[in-house]
């Protein structure tokens, strides 16, 4: 084989009872009954178009997808662009393979927030690209402390390609941007004339209050072409498996991309289901799987407070409590626990009793930073099951 590979992965072995890992969903609101009458009337009517790739159309994907997602993030994202700006990709982990592939080259460096989603880390690193880590705090990227970091890159000859940010219900903090900071954001990647990528696969899943508009929207005004490209999909809203996600770009990008996407298509079936099913019931049924994620975040912070807290026995064991975010959105808490504490350690004892969770280090640019945190997936556990899985690792870090 080849050198440089990865190593082997793991014999696959079932999901256990208590798996806070991953970007899994509330499976009782998968759309089971819409998507099947969806998959009825959308082959039936397209079937025969199976026989060709991209069903005979555009290579960017179905074009009653691509109008839909164009018309849901003029809605939503005040982003506006047409079909003819959207690509449709097999899942957001394509779109970051896409815009790499584009814009980085080995030696490369790329800024991304601090805290982090560990798959644009994994990639980058597999491209031979250096990542440097942008300060967050609850409002997201920093822009002064992001815009010092250019300056200093810059001084080394270091200047970034790219600079990667999951502005709308980030991953693992679960922070929204305010529109302020997205112009100030904005403002430093034009003074240092670097590229954003705005992952916004989480946005359609923010709580409350209006969403603040996209990046990229704040950037259509002329000065920035190509200076935002922009992703999300349909893994958090409707279902992971689907593997359906998208890029929205301006023309230059776009056909790059084109370009560089030679798998003859995403699927067809999903993209045909998607759209017949998302034009009827997407906001309705959103509007009722944010509801569901909320009060499931409650009850994990609820027994985060309960076993992590002031008086708990971990909080003895370590000489302090452990802190939990209070998310915008999304599907998951990121803990940080007492300075000196490497949650890496855990792993091997909560995996023995059933228990699967992210250690901070892998979802943060600096190792080291992120050894003394952890980030928990509630999304697709019962009520029962996170008071009971976060008991149950409470007990495993009091004992180890």
């Amino acid at each position: 084989m080849a050198s440089g590979l990865p190593p082997s992965a793991p014999t696959w072995t079932p999901i256990p009872r208590y798996s806070f890992v991953g970007g899994n969903n509330d499976s009782p609101s998968v759309p089971v009954g819409g998507l099947a009458e969806a998959a009825v009337n959308a082959i039936n009517r397209h079937g025969p178009a199976l026989a060709t790739y991209n069903l005979g159309g555009n290579p960017q994907g179905y074009e009653a997808l691509r109008e839909f997602i164009a018309a849901s993030l003029a809605a939503d994202a005040a982003l506006p662009i047409n079909a003819d700006d959207v690509l449709v990709v097999s899942g957001s982990l394509q779109a970051l393979d896409l815009v790499i592939a584009a814009f980085v080259e080995p030696g490369d460096v790329v800024v991304a927030e601090e805290a982090t989603y560990s798959g644009i880390i994994s990639k980058l690193t597999r491209a031979g690209a250096r990542c440097e880590p942008a300060r967050l705090d609850d409002d997201g990227i920093v822009p002064e402390a992001l815009d010092r970091l250019l300056g200093e890159l810059a001084s080394q000859d270091r200047l970034p390609k790219l600079i990667y940010t999951i502005p709308t219900v980030q991953n693992p903090t679960g922070s929204v941007m305010p529109t302020e900071r997205r112009h100030q954001l904005l403002e430093v990647a034009r003074r240092w004339d670097v590229v954003i990528f705005e992952d916004d696969c989480y946005a359609d899943l923010q709580w409350d209050g209006e969403r603040p508009p996209a990046i990229a929207a704040l950037a259509r005004d002329g000065r920035d072409v190509g200076r935002v490209v922009y992703c999300g999909s349909f893994s958090k809203s409707i279902a992971p498996a689907l593997r359906v996600g998208f890029i929205a770009a301006e023309a230059p990008v776009m056909r790059q991309l084109l370009a560089l996407k030679d798998d003859a298509g995403t699927g067809a079936v999903e993209q045909l289901i998607l759209a017949e099913y998302s034009a009827a019931h997407f906001v309705d049924h959103v509007r009722e799987l944010r509801a569901t994620l909320r009060e499931k975040c409650r009850v994990m912070r609820h027994a985060v407070a309960t076993h992590f807290g002031a008086l708990s026995q971990v909080a003895i064991k370590l000489g302090g409590p452990v802190q939990v975010t209070d998310p915008k959105g999304g599907i998951f808490v990121w803990l940080t626990f007492p300075s000196g504490t490497d949650t890496a350690r855990y792993l091997a004892p909560a995996a023995e009793r059933g228990i699967q969770f992210n250690e901070g280090a892998a979802w943060s640019v600096d190792p080291q930073w992120g050894a003394r945190r952890m980030r928990l997936c509630f999304g697709s556990l019962s009520h029962d099951d996170i008071r009971d899985g976060v008991a149950a690792l409470a007990e495993v870090i009091a004992a180890n």
